[in-house]
């Protein structure tokens, strides 16, 4: 089928809060992230706010990576700088295949907001096995961003000239 034939194909992605502070009333960067894959077409198959701890964020990234229900896994917060900030380190090691270009296109978009400040975002994405995972910033802000400019696009089968969602049975070796 050629790409201009394909359908929007819904996928089940889960959708994380890495925070010490927010609860489900003030947790706006995850009902961002929510609102819009869910207007897109997308089920959000999970939901959770979880605490700054590297042991128990990698339980949550390993439940879902192993959960055959969901397909992505859309994180937000605690990919900044300080000894707090713990995200990256925590799903590093179920990272089967580093997307570089998602944090380099991201810190580029993100720099006509916010200039040099930047350079401060580990927002980062990878593979693990098999399942999407995309790291993005805390701030409400920078998650319209990620999602309106990156995330989305690469959610969607009719994207062209290429995206995520196409190579999902390739990644997953369907």
């Amino acid at each position: 089928m050629a790409k201009a034939d394909r359908p929007f194909m819904p996928l089940n992605i889960a959708v994380l809060t890495v925070s010490d502070t927010r609860t489900a009333e003030t947790d706006t960067s995850g009902d961002v992230i929510q609102e819009r894959l869910e207007t897109a077409g997308h089920r959000v198959a999970a939901r959770r706010i979880f605490p700054d701890d590297v042991a128990g964020l990698r339980e949550v990234f390993k439940a879902w990576v192993n959960d055959p229900a969901v397909d992505a896994i859309v994180a937000t917060g605690g990919t900044g700088v300080t000894q707090r900030d713990v995200t990256p380190e925590a799903v590093a090691e179920l990272i089967t295949k580093p997307i570089p270009g998602f944090g380099e296109l991201f810190r580029m978009l993100s720099y006509d907001d916010i200039g040099t400040s930047t350079i401060q975002s580990r927002a980062e994405a990878g593979v693990a096995d098999g399942t999407l995972v995309f790291l993005l910033p805390g701030s409400t802000g920078a998650c319209r961003l990620g999602m309106d400019k990156i995330i989305l696009q690469q959610l969607d089968a009719r994207h062209k000239p290429c995206n995520l969602t196409e190579l999902l049975p390739r990644i997953r070796h369907e």
